[in-house]
Parts: structure tokens; C-alpha cells; sequence
């Protein structure tokens, strides 16, 4: 057994040596190891966000590997031990099946192989942002938890296997999705708006990047930085591990995602004879594979375990949890280790052209892609790498299909010219809100008929992707203080269309309860900010109403259609049914919260370490574009599950205009003052200019670290 202390003496054994003076004058001026990445500095500003300044490429990874240590390297190191799929060597048998579907998935192995793919430059910068990870480490391991310690040191290997095993086996095919629950949903959601110049006042394109995801710190956190060397100069945020932007702009374009429902890939039912399975009518032996991971008990010895990976000819192939169906897994994108490169290339292009050349390596296996860009382009791009198939729709391809038989084994995957996409429409906008791709822009200009069904489904849309559209159809034309107005509405579309039809369905009844909660609701704007008395009440009714995260359409008197997609569902298909759920509404909300009427900001805040403010935005099913997911009430209050991360609005003029925010602060070190610093800002709805220009940045900086 290797023990922790053994490992520890190893990372600090291989670590870089040496160390330059800090320039900076601040209170945590920091000073990183001399290198061979040709140098280059980190100025940290007033919000905590590094801005890498790197003589060469290479030399900005490395910075930024180092800026992603300093900001949060305990959740950093822990994500690349998992990658490894030695999770449970380091920190026990909770985390031995997620090792064990990673090895048997060869995830270790193949991010090797990806590794050895790329071009020299990108295993430069991939070993570079491992070396600025060490060199922060070295520097100060004792700010970094002494159960991850152990993790050290990286190479570019863990880099690129990171980046591996989160888009393709836990985006695309996690262990939860593929062996538990389908609809299992890894991804979190988003929203994203580009806006041609003929929509602006100003004629400058503009774009919004508003991801919402988990809260808690882990592999989907968000990372804000700027990153700047010859050649490249592009802000954005990127998820914690990951080197590259993947949300990003320059002075000439950007870029953002959101989740799409790609089908990426796919689970074959076996039909299993004699120790093997059945495929067109032949038995056929599986070829099989020895593997073996370690688990550390609880008196810290180390026990291997060994297991027989089988394959089928569709992929490797596990037991679902029963034991009474086996499958086989295939998943596409495994022979395109370009993701980084892709990124990277996108957040370096500079106009239309160089950007959709990027596009067309269809190396990112999933996610909506926004675009805008200095020339007044617009895009929206239902992105992935699909496999085709000869039938089917997206109920049957998300399901285990029939792996006897040759019929359902898909052999390629759409080009980028086969995949949904609108540019530059007439209407002058193009967003999604994780719906399907068919309202990305209004009027509708795709027809789900000309795609295979597969590809998406037809609806329903939500309503959060609903009001998505009718702020951007309202105009003509407003401004980039209109659109950031805009960005921060509040108002639920279901509060809108119901409670007219409630308070009507109401008229009459004398039960004191439906007569305080009528009022209520009439007297509310069916904004969910932190004053508001009707909001709570509302989201209860509405959560009766349309239960499964308010998704229910039983009893709406229209349930959605395409044919009138902004105006469905609506209707109470059953009136008096309606006001009975109102009556108990008015119940759970005074069990829920202690009054029908509380402050919605009183119990939802936002709250990160010791700094707690008022909250506001809700349920995305409820019609509210200011998405914040709330978790259950806890010690008299909720806190955000996930909502409102990262957002960046910017405009293509010139100068740039530019705003953002990283919601629960720059930092998730324990300690870090940038942790929780930015909810103020939340709780008022503002955003804080984004600072680009190297002025700029000198006249808000807080510390300094050269290397």
C-alpha cells in the first residue's frame, strides 16, 4: 500500500522547483514556480477573476491552470481523481462503481490514446495547465484539503481524460443515465439569446450566455478568466478542470451553449445463449477483458478488485441493476478526441468564416451552440455527434433497443450539415431555453418534418422557453440596456395565463381561504422578486396543478401544440377542481413557509458560506426566464439548487460592451473571499462590467502572480 503521506512525498518530489518574486502589492500577492512555458502573469481582480496574460500559448494554459488551482483546487483535484477511476482508491468503496463503469468503459485508457492525438501544440498546452496546477499545489498545499493532496501530481493525460470522461460518460452516457434512468438528466439547463443588428438600436449584434446549473461546488462549476497570449485573447467561463473556454468571447464574436437532448448514444438489450448472445440468429461468444481497480478501507489497506469486462459487438456490456437485462453500450464521438481543440479554435476565430470552420470538426459531442459575432451574424446550431439510424424516434432510441440483430447498429453519425441550425433569420433573433430546436427562432423557420425524429422532439416546449421567445419578439428594436432588462424578467407566463382563469373559476365562492388567496394573487404582478406576497402561493397551486416539476399537462383545458406553441397549454379543463387545489395551496403554503402571504425573499435566499441575501427568480416550468431551482425548505429557509450561474451579456460595438456575473462568487476555496462575494449583485438584479481592455484590468487589481 502506497500511503497518503508516500504519495504526498511523490507529488512534491515531482513537482516544478523555483519560484520568481511577486510583482503585486496586495494582501495575497502571489508568486508561482519558474517554468518552461515561457513565462507570463496573473492579474487577479477585485471579484477574483484571473486574467492570464501568457507569452506564449502554452504559457497562458499554464496560467490558468494555476488560476484554477488558486480558485478552487479542492473540487479541481477531486474531479481528476475520479477521471482517473481511481476515485475509490483515494476515497473509498462509495465511489467503486463509478470506477468500475469508467474502467470498463476504458475512459483511463482512451484518454491516454486522446492524448497521444493530439497536435504537439495542444499536448503542450495540455501539459502546461497540468504543470500550473502542480506549481500552485507546491506552493501551497496546505490551503488545499489533505484528502485530495493525494491526487498530485497531474500530467496533460489527466487533463485530457478529464475532459473526456465529463462529456462522454457523464453528458452524454453516465452510469446513473444508461444503467438506472434514461431520463436521467446529468446536464443541468440553460438559456442563450444572440440578436442580429437589425433588432438593435444601436446595430451591433449582441449575446447572452445564461447557464443553470448545480449550486454546489463539483464538476459543474463554473470557472470565470481571461485568457490572453499571441494570438488569442478570449473571456469567458468554462467548467472547473477543463483548460479551454466553452463559453467564450473576443472583441470580433462569441459564443455559448445550452443543453440539447442528443441522443448520443445507444443501450442494445441482449439476448444472451450459452455464456454469449444471440445476433442475427447466430450465438456469439463475448470477447472479454481482465480489469481491476482498488479500493481503501477503512483502516487505509488497499483491496483490489478484479472483475471480467465483456464486450458485445455494439460495446461493452453491463448488467442493469435486477439483474434480469444486460446490455451493451455505444457510444458515438468515442474515435473524436478534438473537444479541447474544437474550443479552443472557436474561442480564436475572429469572424463567421474561421468560426463555422471550427464548427464543422464536430468534436463536441452535445449542446446547443448561440452565436454572435461583430459582422452582425447570428446562429443557432442543434450541435452533437448523432448516430444515424434507419427508423425510430427519440422514445426509442433513449430506451435499450432490440441488440439481437444487426438492424438497430449504427455504423455513422450526421454531418454538420444534417443538424438543425438557423442563421441570420429574417426575425432578427435566435434563443433556446433547452427546448427542442424547432422555436429557435419566431416565426418558426424549421420543420420537425424535415429531420429525422429522432433527431429531436417535437415538444413540448416549456414555458420558460416560451417567454424566451416573446422577449426577444417584443421591439422593434431596444438597446443593450433594454436587453439586459430583459435578461432579468421576472415574470412567470403561467401566473400570467392562470390566474385570470382562477379568479374567475373563483367568482362567487365565499371559503375564506379561496377569498384571501384571490386577493392575494390579484394583487401580485406575477413577478417572483423578493417582495412579492403572491409568489409563494402561486408556485404551490402551481405545483398541484402541474405536478412533475410543474410539467403535468392533465389538467390545462389545451395542452401544448406546435401549431400554437406560444400560446399552450392554458385553460382549466376542470374549474372547480382548480379552486379545490387552491384551497389546498393555501394549506402546504402556511405549512411550508408559515404564512399564505410571507415575502418570497424571506425563505428563498441566496445564500454561499456565511453571506445570505434575499432571493428572487424561480421554477424555469413556471414561465420564468430568471431561472433559480429552489431546494426544499431547510431551517426556516431554501437556497438555490442550481439557476443562474454564469452570465455574460455583451454587445459587438465599439468599444465592446460587456457584463456578467458568476453568481456564488469566484472561489470555492474554504476561507476565499470571493466566495459568495457577488450575491449582492443577484439579490438586486444587476450584473458587474466585465473588464477586458489591460487598463482596465490594472485599475482593479488585487493581487498579482508572475511565473
Amino acid at each position: 500500500m502506497r500511503s497518503v503521506a508516500a504519495g504526498l512525498t511523490l507529488a512534491l518530489a515531482t513537482l516544478a522547483v523555483g519560484t520568481s518574486v511577486s510583482m503585486g502589492s496586495g494582501a495575497e500577492a502571489q508568486s508561482a514556480s519558474k517554468t518552461s512555458f515561457g513565462g507570463g502573469e496573473i492579474l487577479w481582480d477585485s471579484f477574483g477573476v484571473p486574467h492570464v496574460y501568457g507569452k506564449t500559448e502554452a504559457a497562458a494554459f499554464y496560467g490558468f491552470g494555476y488560476a484554477q488551482a488558486h480558485n478552487h483546487g479542492n473540487i479541481l483535484l477531486r474531479m481528476y481523481g475520479e477521471s482517473r477511476a481511481k476515485a475509490a482508491e483515494y476515497w473509498g468503496e462509495e465511489f467503486a462503481k463509478q470506477d468500475e463503469w469508467l474502467i470498463g468503459n476504458d475512459v483511463p485508457a482512451r484518454g491516454l490514446a486522446w492524448y497521444k492525438q493530439q497536435t504537439p501544440q495542444m499536448r503542450a498546452d495540455l501539459d502546461a495547465f497540468a504543470a500550473g496546477v502542480n506549481a500552485y499545489a507546491k506552493a501551497n498545499m496546505d490551503k488545499l484539503d489533505p484528502e485530495v493532496r493525494q491526487v498530485l501530481p497531474l500530467t496533460g493525460v489527466d487533463i485530457m481524460t478529464h475532459a473526456h470522461k465529463l462529456m462522454n460518460f457523464q453528458y452524454i452516457a453516465s452510469d446513473r443515465r444508461v444503467l438506472v434512468n434514461p431520463d436521467t438528466n446529468e446536464a443541468g439547463g440553460s438559456n442563450a439569446w444572440a440578436v442580429a443588428p437589425s433588432r438593435t438600436t444601436s446595430g451591433n449584434a449582441m449575446l447572452l450566455a445564461n447557464p443553470h446549473l448545480p449550486w454546489e461546488p463539483g464538476p459543474l462549476t463554473y470557472m470565470e478568466a481571461h485568457i490572453n497570449a499571441p494570438g488569442m485573447a478570449i473571456y469567458g467561463a468554462t467548467q472547473v478542470g477543463l483548460p479551454v473556454m466553452r463559453f467564450g468571447f473576443n472583441n470580433d464574436l462569441g459564443f455559448t451553449n445550452t443543453v440539447n437532448t442528443m441522443l448520443g448514444y445507444t443501450s442494445y438489450a441482449l439476448t444472451l445463449a450459452d455464456g454469449g448472445y444471440m445476433f442475427d440468429g447466430k450465438k456469439t461468444a463475448f470477447r472479454t477483458a481482465q480489469k481491476s481497480y482498488k479500493v481503501r478501507q477503512a483502516d487505509g489497506s488497499l483491496k483490489t478488485v478484479a472483475f471480467t469486462q465483456r464486450y458485445a459487438v455494439q460495446g461493452p456490456v453491463f448488467d442493469l441493476p435486477g439483474g434480469k437485462v444486460t446490455v451493451a453500450v455505444k457510444v458515438a464521438g468515442l474515435d473524436r478526441p478534438g473537444v479541447l481543440q474544437q474550443y479552443l479554435d472557436m474561442g480564436k476565430a475572429h469572424d463567421w468564416a474561421g468560426f463555422e470552420k471550427a464548427l464543422r470538426q464536430m468534436q463536441v459531442p452535445m449542446f446547443n451552440i448561440v452565436y454572435a459575432d461583430r459582422g452582425g451574424h447570428i446562429l443557432y446550431l442543434d450541435n452533437g455527434i448523432l448516430p444515424k439510424h434507419a427508423e425510430g424516434d427519440v422514445k426509442m432510441w433513449s430506451k435499450p433497443v432490440a441488440g439481437d440483430t444487426s438492424k438497430t447498429l449504427w455504423t455513422d453519425v450526421h454531418s454538420y450539415d444534417e443538424m438543425p441550425k438557423v442563421k441570420d433569420p429574417v426575425s432578427g433573433f435566435v434563443q433556446n431555453a433547452n427546448d427542442p430546436p424547432w422555436l429557435s427562432t419566431w416565426p418558426r423557420v424549421l420543420d420537425p418534418k424535415a429531420f429525422p425524429a429522432y433527431v429531436a422532439n417535437v415538444g413540448p416546449v416549456s414555458q420558460r422557453a416560451q417567454m424566451s421567445v416573446k422577449l426577444l419578439s417584443e421591439g422593434p428594436k431596444f438597446s443593450f440596456e433594454e436587453f439586459v432588462a430583459k435578461k432579468h424578467e421576472m415574470r412567470s407566463l403561467m401566473a400570467d395565463r392562470m390566474i385570470p382563469e382562477l379568479v374567475q373559476a373563483a367568482q362567487g365562492n365565499s371559503d375564506p381561504d379561496i377569498r384571501t388567496a384571490i386577493d392575494l394573487l390579484k394583487a401580485w404582478d406575477h413577478r417572483d422578486t423578493a417582495d412579492a406576497r403572491g409568489a409563494l402561493l402561486f408556485e404551490t397551486w402551481a405545483s398541484i396543478f402541474s405536478p412533475n416539476n410543474f410539467t403535468d399537462q392533465k389538467n390545462y383545458a389545451v395542452k401544448w401544440t406546435i401549431d400554437d406553441p406560444l400560446q399552450t397549454p392554458r385553460g382549466l379543463k376542470d374549474p372547480a377542481a382548480a379552486v379545490a387545489m387552491l384551497k389546498q395551496a393555501v394549506a402546504k403554503t402556511k405549512q411550508l413557509y408559515g404564512a399564505v402571504d410571507r415575502p418570497y425573499g424571506e425563505v428563498s435566499r441566496f445564500r454561499v458560506g456565511d453571506t445570505s441575501v434575499p432571493g428572487n427568480g424561480g421554477f424555469g416550468n413556471t414561465g420564468i426566464f430568471r431561472t433559480i431551482t429552489w431546494e426544499p425548505m431547510k431551517n426556516g429557509e431554501r437556497k438555490p439548487r442550481a439557476g443562474e450561474t454564469w452570465v455574460a451579456m455583451i454587445e459587438f460595438g465599439t468599444p465592446l460592451k460587456a457584463m456578467g456575473l458568476m453568481s456564488y462568487g469566484s472561489s470555492s476555496q474554504p476561507g476565499s473571499r470571493h466566495m459568495g462575494d457577488q450575491l449582492p449583485y443577484l439579490s438586486q438584479g444587476k450584473l458587474r462590467t466585465l473588464w477586458i481592455d489591460r487598463k482596465d484590468v490594472e485599475a482593479h487589481v488585487e493581487d498579482r502572480t508572475a511565473y
